[in-house]
C-alpha cells in the first residue's frame, strides 16, 4: 500500500516536474551535458527508511556538496583547533568560486567556498600509504552506504579547465595555508567533486550526519561523533553560498548544494534529504531544489528552529486485543475467539508532541501492521501534548487510505485534540472518550466476523446455561430452582456497593450490568462488565472481604441471589453440588488471572 508520505512526495515532483528555468553548469564542459528534465526527490529517516520518487538513482558528480564531507574528514585528522587556524567558518557573501581570502592572514572565509574546500583538501592526511584522495573516496563511500566513484570524464574535465582553482591554490601556498606545492591538493579537489552520486546516496549521507555519524543501513560509523555538530554548522551558516542566509530563514536545515544539480539538507537527529535537478539558479543551487526544500519545510513543519521538533518516535507502547481487552467479562467462547485472532485489533499508543519526524513512523508501523493482517486499528491519544497540523493531515489521511483496503482506524482518549481531529477530516464516530470503548467497538466488529454471530445474550437464560451451573446434574438445576431466590434490578440500580459486607453472589439470567471504581471526586472508572450468565460479586464472597466496587445495573437486570448461609450449608446437604459451584467459580478467577498476567506484561513494555 502507497505511503501517504510516499503520495506526498509524488505530488511534489509533478508540481515541479514541468519547471524548466535555470541553466544547466557549463563552466565545466561535462557538466553541460546533464539533461535538465532529471528530478529525483528523497528522504531517509535515521533508522534508514528510504522515500524516493523520480530520478533518485542517476548517477551525476557530487562537486561542491563534497566540501561538507571532507571537512569532516580534515577535523578528523588534524582537529578542531589547527583546521580553524587555516580555514575560517564565516559565510562570504561572495560566489563560491571567488578568489576571496581574509586579508592579513590569508585564510578562507569557510570551507565551503573553493578557497576553503582547496585548503580542506590540503589538511587531509596520507596514512598508512593510502594518498589523500584514496581516504577522501572510502570517506565518502562510507556515509553513502555503498562504494562509490570517479567520472572520469568530468575529472579530466575540471582538471583541464580549472584555472580559477589553480590560482586559488597558489594563493593560497603563499599564505602558508597549503604547506606544499598545490598541485596534488588540486588534483584532489577536482577528483573529490567528480565523485559520482545519486540522489538517493545524498539523502544517506543526510540521514548519517542526522543519526550522529552512524550510517542508517550499514550502522558503521562514518565520521566521529564530536565532529558532525561542527559539519552542521558551517552548512548551516555557508552550505548554500551567499544564499545562505535567506536559506536558512526560508527552509532552516543545514544543506549543501553542488553545481551538479544536487542539494543535500539534514534535519539534525531526524532525517536526511537529498534532491537533483541539473538547472541552476544564480547562485549555483538546482532552482527545482530550492523550490521542494522550501516546501519540504514549510509543508512539513521541518525548520530545525521549530519548538516542538524531537527525534523521538511517538509510539509510547503497542500490545493487541489477544492480551488487553475492553474492561468487560466476556464469554470464554468469545475470549477463546480473541485470543486466537486478537492481534488483528492493533492499540498504538502515542506520546509527546506529534510532528512528522516523530509520526512518520507512526505511519510505516500502521502500514506494516497492516500488511500483516491487522483489521482494526486504534490510536490511543492519551499521553499526546501537541499535534501539528501535518500529523493530523497525516493522520486522517492513513484512516482513509488504510479503509480502503479494509482496516477500520479509530481514535481514543484525544483529550484537547478532538475538534481538531474532526476538522481534519475524521467523523466523530470515529473517536472514541476511552481506550475501552474504542476496544469494545472493535471486539464487537472482530467476533461478529469471525463467528458470524453476536456474543451479546439477547434473551434470559435458563440457569443450566449459566456456566457456573453448567456441569449441574437435572436434580441439582431442580435444587437450585427452588432454594435460590431470583430479584429484579432496573437501569442504573445498584446490585453490589463499595464497602459492605459480602454475603450474596448474584448469577445473572438477564441484562448487563457496570463494576465501577470510585476515582478522585466523584469520578466512576469502569473496570468491568458482566452480562448474562456471569456471577457477580463472587471474589469477596468467596473470601469474606468488603466489597471493593459498586456494581451498577445498566440495563432492567434479573439474576438470582446465592447467599452465603445457603452456600454454607450445602457441605453438609448437597457437598458434592458444592464442590461443582467452586470447581466453575475457580476456573473462571483462574480464567481471568491468567488474562490480567498477559495484560500487565503488555502493558509492562513502555
Amino acid at each position: 500500500m502507497l505511503s501517504p508520505i510516499q503520495e506526498y512526495l509524488e505530488k511534489l515532483h509533478a508540481r515541479y516536474a514541468p519547471v524548466m528555468d535555470g541553466q544547466v553548469a557549463d563552466y565545466i564542459p561535462e557538466l553541460s551535458k546533464a539533461d535538465p528534465r532529471w528530478f529525483g526527490i528523497c528522504i531517509a529517516t535515521r533508522d534508514g527508511h528510504v522515500y524516493e520518487v523520480g530520478d533518485t538513482r542517476q548517477p551525476f558528480t557530487i562537486q561542491s556538496i563534497s566540501k561538507a564531507l571532507a571537512y569532516g574528514l580534515a577535523l578528523e585528522d588534524r582537529g578542531e583547533e589547527h583546521v580553524l587556524s587555516r580555514i575560517g567558518v564565516e559565510p562570504s557573501g561572495e560566489a563560491f568560486n571567488a578568489i576571496s581570502l581574509k586579508e592579513g592572514t590569508g585564510t578562507p572565509f569557510n570551507p565551503m567556498i573553493n578557497a576553503g574546500a582547496i585548503a580542506t583538501c590540503g589538511q587531509v592526511l596520507e596514512k598508512e600509504g593510502r594518498p589523500r584522495f584514496e581516504r577522501l573516496l572510502a570517506y565518502l563511500s562510507s556515509f553513502a552506504g555503498r562504494d562509490l566513484d570517479v567520472d572520469e570524464v568530468v575529472y579530466r574535465s575540471e582538471s583541464e579547465t580549472g584555472h580559477r582553482n589553480r590560482a586559488i591554490g597558489w594563493l593560497l601556498r603563499n599564505f602558508g595555508i597549503v604547506d606544499e606545492d598545490p598541485h596534488e591538493t588540486l588534483e584532489t579537489y577536482f577528483q573529490q567533486c567528480s565523485i559520482r552520486v545519486t540522489c538517493r546516496d545524498l539523502a544517506l549521507m543526510g540521514a548519517t550526519l542526522a543519526n550522529q555519524g552512524v550510517q542508517p543501513l550499514t550502522r558503521k560509523r562514518a565520521i566521529a561523533s564530536q565532529y558532525v555538530d561542527n559539519v552542521l554548522a558551517v552548512m548551516a551558516t555557508c552550505g548554500m553560498y551567499d544564499w545562505s542566509g535567506e536559506w536558512i530563514y526560508r527552509v532552516g536545515l543545514p544543506a549543501k548544494s553542488g553545481v551538479g544539480g544536487g542539494i543535500l539538507a539534514v534535519l539534525p537527529g531526524q532525517l536526511g534529504i537529498g534532491v537533483f535537478s541539473p538547472p541552476l539558479d544564480e547562485q549555483g543551487n538546482s532552482l527545482r531544489g530550492i523550490k521542494v526544500c522550501m516546501d519540504l519545510s514549510r509543508e512539513l513543519s521541518l525548520h530545525m528552529l521549530n519548538p516542538t521538533a524531537t527525534p523521538r518516535t511517538a509510539i509510547r507502547l503497542s500490545y493487541h486485543s489477544g492480551e488487553v481487552t475492553a474492561r468487560r467479562r466476556l464469554p470464554a467462547s468469545a475470549r477463546e475467539t480473541l485470543k486466537t485472532h486478537g492481534a488483528r485489533i492493533q492499540v498504538l499508543e502515542l506520546q509527546g508532541g506529534l510532528i512528522f519526524t516523530t509520526f512518520e513512523p507512526v505511519l510505516r508501523h500502521a502500514i506494516q501492521l497492516a500488511n500483516a493482517g491487522c483489521s482494526h486499528l486504534i490510536f490511543d491519544l492519551r499521553a499526546v501534548v501537541t499535534a501539528n497540523t501535518v500529523s493530523l493531515r497525516l493522520m486522517a489521511d492513513l484512516r482513509r487510505r488504510l479503509a480502503g483496503v479494509g482496516v477500520q482506524v479509530v481514535f481514543c482518549q484525544p483529550g484537547g485534540l478532538t475538534q481538531r481531529l474532526q476538522d481534519s477530516g475524521i467523523p466523530p464516530g470515529f473517536i472514541f472518550s476511552t481506550v475501552d470503548a474504542a476496544l469494545e467497538s472493535c471486539e464487537d466488529a472482530l467476533l461478529m466476523t469471525v463467528t458470524g454471530a453476536t456474543w451479546r445474550v439477547t434473551r434470559a437464560l435458563a440457569l443450566q446455561e449459566c456456566p457456573v451451573f453448567q456441569t449441574c446434574t437435572e436434580g441439582e438445576i431442580r435444587v437450585l430452582e427452588r432454594e435460590l431466590p431470583c430479584r429484579t434490578f432496573q437501569p442504573g440500580e445498584t446490585l453490589i456497593k463499595a464497602g459492605e459486607s459480602s454475603d450474596e453472589m448474584f448469577v445473572l439470567l438477564e441484562g448487563n450490568v457496570e463494576v465501577q471504581i470510585l476515582e478522585e471526586g466523584a469520578l466512576r472508572r469502569r473496570v468491568d462488565v458482566l452480562t448474562a450468565g456471569m456471577t457477580a460479586g463472587e471474589m469477596a464472597f468467596l473470601d469474606g472481604s468488603p466489597r471493593s466496587a459498586d456494581v451498577v445495573a445498566m440495563d432492567k437486570v434479573q439474576c438470582v441471589v446465592v447467599t452465603r448461609s445457603w452456600f454454607a450449608a450445602l457441605s453438609d446437604a448437597l457437598p458434592h453440588l458444592k464442590i461443582k459451584l467452586l470447581q466453575a467459580l475457580l476456573r473462571e478467577i483462574s480464567a481471568r488471572l491468567r488474562q490480567a498476567n498477559v495484560e500487565i506484561s503488555a502493558l509492562q513494555r513502555a
